[in-house]
């Protein structure tokens, strides 16, 4: 297969951390050719404006994670789409497990096994429970970064319009189409953020009901009030 690939990354004020991140995508090794495409949600495009790799391919569009996603996949193109959040960080060798991963012609895509970047152990037992979930379900979250074909990604109509489980909704329609996953033993590291600034049991609690919600067939566009504006995703 051919293993060119397409990092896209949705942002919302991320003027602090995304050269970070971007600086932290050169260390990963690839023998195939690696686009990074950046698309920006702010009216404003403040996290662009900041962005110093000129390599860096960037977009702006309306706001939603799943709709940053998909103008930045009609602007990709490599062979193998790769979805990261601004506050995730990829391992080395992401991109070669990526297409070692997809010589199996049966998968159509995958994610990682998820870490949280704290030293507080019950953030351990968080990113074990998710990715123990999703190795159940075959329905990843966004932060454990979800890769997939472009030609199944385009094939499935892409990410749903809808203000959040745009990647649970994703997986659902993979799902009913026979498309197969793969769940990596390999770690990403997420930002602990969002638990500090609201809370981890607030959090906790209120991401279950929602995802709870969800699969007993209550609407996104109901379920996204109990979210925050800048946030409005699972992850």
């Amino acid at each position: 297969m051919s293993g060119t690939f397409s990092i896209i990354i949705p942002v919302l004020h991320e003027t602090e951390t995304i050269n970070v991140l971007l600086e932290s995508l050169k260390k990963i090794k690839s023998d195939e050719p690696v686009e990074i495409i950046v698309v920006d949600g702010s009216p404003t495009k403040d996290t662009l404006s900041v962005i110093t790799d000129k390599n860096v391919i960037t977009h702006g569009c309306a706001q939603g994670r799943g709709q940053q996603m998909n103008a930045g996949a009609a602007l990709a193109h490599g062979d193998i789409l790769v979805f990261l959040h601004a506050d995730t960080f990829l391992p080395t060798n992401a991109l070669s497990v990526i297409k070692k991963t997809l010589e199996n012609k049966q998968l159509v895509g995958g994610a990682f096994t998820l870490q949280i970047q704290s030293q507080k152990r019950v953030f351990s037992i968080i990113a074990r429970y998710a990715t123990f979930r999703s190795q159940i379900t075959r329905a990843p979250y966004g932060d454990q970064v979800i890769f997939l074909r472009k030609s199944c990604f385009d094939a499935i109509g892409r990410y749903a319009k809808i203000p959040l489980m745009e990647d649970v909704e994703l997986m659902r329609r993979i799902k009913k189409t026979g498309g197969h996953i793969a769940i990596l033993p390999h770690r990403v590291v997420t930002s602990a953020r969002r638990w500090d600034q609201e809370g981890l049991f607030y959090v906790a609690l209120r991401d279950t009901f929602i995802i709870f919600l969800f699969w007993c067939g209550v609407s996104p566009e109901k379920l996204a009030k109990y979210y925050p504006l800048q946030e409005k995703s699972t992850s």
